[in-house]
């Protein structure tokens, strides 16, 4: 910290000024946007997209399930959604502190009779929140691993295959999602999946070169069916 306090005051001086219409002076550079590199402005982004995603495949399992949000004893489809979003501050009590991994894993178990939509979406959404270190915002002196973003991509691998191939006792997918039917055909959660999975493993390559380590993608002949884990990683 006290590095970065530094760093904020060299940069506050380097900072040179113009006069504005009003007459006051104004910064020419903005002091917030010289503490991040080219890295950590690409973190940000991805970041953000990855969590929309996340919220946009959330949205869409609510529709394609409606009977999952009702199950929280909650009004809406929009509330089921808050309840997501602000994860950080409200819990999921029939999860049991359940996260990442653990939570995720309840949307496919037979035993489980909450809502399976915000056990799967909150496993991942804070498996990408480990992946980014709990930050929303990244600058010079953040780190990130390589290996946290890389399992949580697989991870995303994993919720598509169990979303296509999951069932309960009585044959039925425990969630619907992608629409096989010829008829009427959609593929929209594993283009949105296959996007995300995307933009994690291009943000592991980018850091794994900021750490000077050789980072590749590693073939995969069968999806695992056991998600990794994110947080616990070093």
């Amino acid at each position: 910290m006290r590095w970065l306090a530094v760093l904020l005051a060299l940069t506050l001086t380097a900072c040179t000024t113009k006069m504005g219409k009003d007459g006051r002076t104004e910064s020419a550079v903005d002091a917030k946007y010289l503490l991040k590199t080219e890295v950590d402005r690409i973190a940000d982004t991805n970041r953000a997209e990855v969590m929309s995603g996340l919220m946009l495949i959330a949205d869409k399992l609510y529709r394609r399930n409606p009977k999952e949000w009702k199950k929280a004893g909650v009004t809406s489809r929009e509330a089921a959604l808050e309840r997501l979003k602000n994860r950080f501050y409200r819990s999921l009590p029939e999860l049991g502190g359940l996260r990442e991994g653990q939570a995720a894993a309840l949307a496919f178990s037979e035993t489980y009779t909450g809502d399976r939509v915000a056990a799967l979406m909150l496993g991942l959404l804070t498996m990408a929140d480990a992946a980014f270190e709990y930050k929303e915002e990244f600058y010079i002196l953040d780190g990130l691993n390589e290996n946290k973003l890389y399992n949580c991509a697989r991870n995303m691998e994993v919720a598509v295959w169990k979303l296509g191939n999951d069932r309960n006792a009585a044959g039925e997918l425990f969630l619907l999602a992608n629409e096989l039917d010829p008829a009427n055909r959609n593929l929209s959660f594993e283009r949105e999946f296959g996007r995300l999975m995307g933009l994690l493993d291009f943000m592991a390559k980018i850091v794994a070169d900021r750490n000077g380590r050789t980072f590749s993608r590693l073939s995969q002949s069968v999806v695992s069916t056991i998600f990794l884990p994110v947080s616990f990683l070093k």
